[in-house]
Formats: structure tokens, sequence, C-alpha cells
């Protein structure tokens, strides 16, 4: 079955020439004129890809993409920009935004059918891969009949790519779901009265992002932004309602998963509020190195982790060249690798 391309194009010899290279290579084409076009066709035929140029009238290429990514149906499609400006400021804030690719114009058809082949198959690649820690869930259900309900919820399953430094959801924005953390890692933040950011969480792989959101019916309370390169699967809100009304053991769960984050905030305020600098430093090093699975250790920023401990950018330098001083941590950049990690632990207790 030949596979559908959306090419979202205002100048018409370009349009025309593309739908013709990629009906020759026995692509299904449609095709628009303009952005708000290409988001109706978009939403209507849920095709395999989009090609959208970024500088249209009315509806830029941005916009689509934003249009797009607000709909859980059309924002895991392969999205590829197509610009005559090779800018680096246009070409970032695209990728920023969740773009997969661009191409720069003029393109030749080689460089056309390798960007889709190559985002076609990486997106089967990861469909393929980000099955198996779906699979917790089984231990959610113990009913024959809500298996079944789990096999077509993860049938039906929606997954994202998330760039490093992409938001997958702001302060006040409505919980359409709840997030399952396939790959990479994601942050979640607070931002104060004086204007300063506090890290209230770090997920990774199998961790849930908005059940607190879900569960009391509200609007996520914190903006999630993607540490690294991020794969997420979203389960729509009304299919986890009807688990949940189903099914009490789910409903455990999750309070149980509620319940759990609610103690690690108490934790955290309470370290933050009664715990000296070294403490709090000593504190965050071990969760981090905890939740990372690389050997040679764990990469942070220095802005993250300054509102991880609630410290100033500076305290957080001046600590970190103490710990590495005294031989408790390597320090290269944004990695840092713990040295002594039983030293470390008795300076939190």
């Amino acid at each position: 079955m030949s596979k559908q391309v959306l090419i979202i194009e205002d100048n018409t010899d370009i349009r025309e020439n593309v739908v013709e290279i990629l009906e020759l290579a026995d692509f299904e084409v449609l095709q628009a004129s303009n952005g708000k076009i290409g988001v109706d066709l978009a939403l209507k035929n849920k095709p395999d890809i989009i090609l959208c140029d970024i500088m249209m009238p009315d509806l830029d290429g941005y916009g689509v993409l934003y249009m797009l990514n607000k709909n859980p149906e059309t924002a895991t499609i392969p999205f590829i920009f197509l610009t005559a400006k090779a800018e680096r400021l246009d070409l970032r804030k695209g990728m920023e935004m969740g773009a997969d690719d661009y191409l720069t114009k003029p393109f030749d058809d080689i460089e056309l059918l390798n960007a889709i082949e190559t985002r076609l198959k990486k997106k089967e690649a990861q469909e393929n891969f980000y099955t198996n820690p779906l699979e917790r869930l089984n231990n959610l259900l113990s009913k024959n009949n809500g298996l079944a309900e789990l096999k077509r919820i993860v049938a039906e399953r929606k997954s994202r790519q998330f760039k490093k430094g992409q938001v997958v959801y702001y302060d006040g924005d409505k919980a359409n779901g709840l997030y399952i953390i396939l790959s990479g890692k994601i942050k979640s933040m607070k931002l104060a009265e004086d204007g300063r950011e506090l890290m209230t969480g770090i997920f990774t792989t199998d961790d849930y992002l908005g059940v607190n959101a879900m569960l009391a019916n509200e609007a996520y309370a914190d903006t999630a932004t993607a540490l690294e390169d991020s794969q997420l699967c979203l389960i729509p809100k009304e299919q986890l309602d009807e688990l949940i009304n189903q099914y009490p053991d789910v409903a455990r769960e999750f309070i149980s998963l509620l319940a759990n984050d609610v103690r690690d905030k108490e934790e955290q305020l309470l370290h933050l509020a009664y715990n000296s600098v070294r403490k709090r430093m000593a504190e965050s090093l071990l969760r981090l190195n905890k939740q990372s699975s690389a050997q040679e250790g764990f990469k942070i920023s220095r802005e993250d982790l300054a509102a991880m401990t609630g410290m100033a950018t500076e305290t957080v330098s001046r600590t970190l060249t103490d710990f590495k001083d005294e031989g408790l941590i390597e320090k290269k950049g944004s990695l840092i690798t713990i040295l002594d990690e039983k030293r470390i632990a008795r300076m939190k207790n």
C-alpha cells in the first residue's frame, strides 16, 4: 500500500514539481496551496508525512505545525519544512517547535525522496521499538476483559518525538490525557512569584506525566520540557476515564502514583526549607545519578540544577567546584560523574 504525502506550498510551480516527483515514486499525494487548506487536509486524511513551506500568507508553516501539534491525531505525523531561507534562526525555530527535518529550496528529487524515506522508516522503527514500555500497563488490570481493553488502547496509541528543549505542555494547558515516557528525560517546572524557576520533577523512561491533572480533572499545574530528545506516548483522557471507572485496580494504581508524587514533593520542600546548600546539592546529585542509565554520569545544565536545588546559579557553580576539589565528582561541561557516592550520601543525612 502506497504512503500518503501532504504537500503544503503556495508556489504553484514548486508544488506541482514536488507532486510529479512523488507520484512517479508511487506515493499518493495530497496538495494544498496555503496553510489553512493544509491543516484541514491533514486533520481529515491523517497523511503518513507532511511537507510544508515556511513562508506563506495568512497561516505560515510555523502556524501549520502549531495547529497540528495541538491535535493528538496529527501531532505524531512526520513533518518536514521546505524553506528558501537558510538562516540558522529560522531553521532552529522550526526544529524547536517539533519539525522532524527541513529541505532548503532548491532541492533535487533525490534529496526529497531520501528525506521522506528516512522519516517514514524512522517512524516505523519507533513504533515497533516503543511497544515494550507500554506493557507495564498490564500490571494495572487483572481481568481478561480489562486486558482486552488495554490491547485496544495500546493498538491505538499515539507516540510523538520531542526534541531537547521542546515544551510538552505549559502550565495552565488543558490536560488531554496521560503521557508515558517511552525514552528520554522530561523536567517539570513552576514559576515562583519572584520570577525564579523551581524544578518540580525529572521523569525518565516508563514514568508518567500528568497524573495529577488527569485525576483532578484540572489543567496542568506546571510546564513540562524535554531535557533531551524524548519519545512520549499519549493515552487520551477519555480512554483512561473508562478504565478507571470500570476497573478498581486501575484507579488504585493511579491513586498510588499520585500519593507517591505528593510524598516526593513534600520531601523536596523539606529539603529546600531546612537543608544546607551542600546537603541540597548532595541529595539532588544522588537523585539524578539514580535516574541516569548512563555509565559515565549524567548531563544537566547549571540553570536546571539551580531550579532543582532552589539555589542561585552562582551558588551552584561554587558548590560544584567545591565538590570537584574534594574529589566527590568529576565535571566536564554539563556532564557530571559521581566519584565517591558514599561520602555524598553521608553528606545528605
